[in-house]
């Protein structure tokens, strides 16, 4: 059942921010070798995914990015609508709480502390919302526009600010937030993952550039792809370290080593005019993305052992366009938001 408290009026409770800014970054460029563009195979046939979607009953809103919590509830947001909502989905029930006026929320994220926290997008904050009593946390960052969010292992909160063109990390405990900008004047930063170690990977999208950041000095190092018009837009990382990237602008799925800088790449099934652009990694280091350049969109698996893609299945809604996606591994199954009104859940594993 969808908690009640979910409907009730949000109580608001202030935190201020001490901004702690480091000093000059030697952001330093790495440049990749010019790897070969991997061969390119037709996908494996196989049978399609299971895709369910749920209409969102508040219609032109924009819902994006499901996350599903412990108790197996699926949260996300309405960007347009300006909300925060659940979804159950063994009862197809639904419901909503509206966040702050001109909030516009672009991602929602579970922390480690069982709280909903989501990017405000539209006026520079960071809400955390208890998900049983209701209560709305916020608070202010000095960026314009929080993007996507990530969670490190130590408890810290990475995000990216497209318009602003930085990369920032918030201190829950204390509310200090530390910033960081790329070298290049509008990098748009946009997907961001961690890995393993702790370190924040981040798509420079108006560039051809992924960054990485060191959480200790706050160093920024940025890997520059051997394509100029590269476009990596979201991000993936494997239980190798690899980190795996789709190329929203060249309509390719890409990894790049850490350690050596080197970068492959294999053309998506539908080419260059795919769009790739949500994309996911499995518990068994598959990668999954979204071809949104197709109508429908096209839900896209990869093997990274075989090198081979596989379960190209239509998205039933058409999609429009599926702009993030996340695999929830007790379920084996992707959730995503659709522009057209739907949330959408994809089962790819027993």
């Amino acid at each position: 059942m969808i908690p009640v408290s979910l409907l009730c009026r949000p109580r608001f409770a202030l935190v201020v921010l001490a901004l702690v800014i480091p000093g000059p970054s030697t952001s330093q460029t790495t440049t990749v070798r010019d790897a070969p563009r991997a061969n390119v195979r037709e996908p494996v046939a196989a049978d399609s995914v299971e895709i369910r979607e749920w209409a969102v009953p508040w219609q032109s809103t924009r819902p994006r990015d499901p996350i599903v919590d412990p108790l197996g509830r699926v949260w996300f947001v309405g960007q347009r609508g300006n909300y925060l909502a659940a979804l159950d989905p063994e009862t197809g029930e639904f419901g909503r709480k509206d966040l702050p006026t001109g909030a516009l929320p672009h991602n929602v994220i579970v922390g480690p502390d069982g709280g909903l926290w989501y990017a405000g997008n539209g006026d520079a904050h960071i809400g955390r919302v208890d998900s049983a009593s209701g209560e709305i946390t916020r608070f202010d960052v000095p960026v314009s526009d929080p993007h996507t969010l990530f969670f490190a292992p130590g408890g810290a909160l990475w995000f990216t600010a497209q318009g602003a063109n930085r990369i920032g990390r918030l201190d829950p405990a204390t509310g200090e937030v530390d910033l960081i900008q790329p070298s290049v004047a509008d990098a748009r930063p946009y997907g961001i993952v961690v890995d393993a170690n702790g370190r924040p990977w981040i798509a420079l999208f108006g560039t051809n550039r992924i960054a990485t950041a060191d959480p200790t000095t706050m160093e920024l190092v940025e890997h520059e792809l051997p394509w100029t018009d590269a476009r990596a837009r979201r991000l993936g990382v494997t239980s190798d370290g690899s980190v795996w990237y789709v190329d929203y602008a060249r309509g390719t799925l890409g990894r790049l080593t850490p350690d050596t800088g080197v970068a492959v790449e294999w053309s998506a099934p539908g080419g260059r005019g795919s769009r790739p652009y949500a994309m996911a990694v499995d518990d068994r280091d598959r990668i999954w993305f979204v071809e949104t350049g197709a109508d429908p969109n096209r839900l896209v698996g990869f093997d990274p052992a075989s090198e081979e893609f596989f379960g190209v299945t239509a998205i039933p809604s058409g999609g429009g366009t599926v702009r993030h996606m996340v695999f929830h591994a007790a379920t084996g199954s992707l959730w995503f938001g659709t522009d057209a009104n739907t949330i959408g859940r994809a089962r790819i594993g027993p």
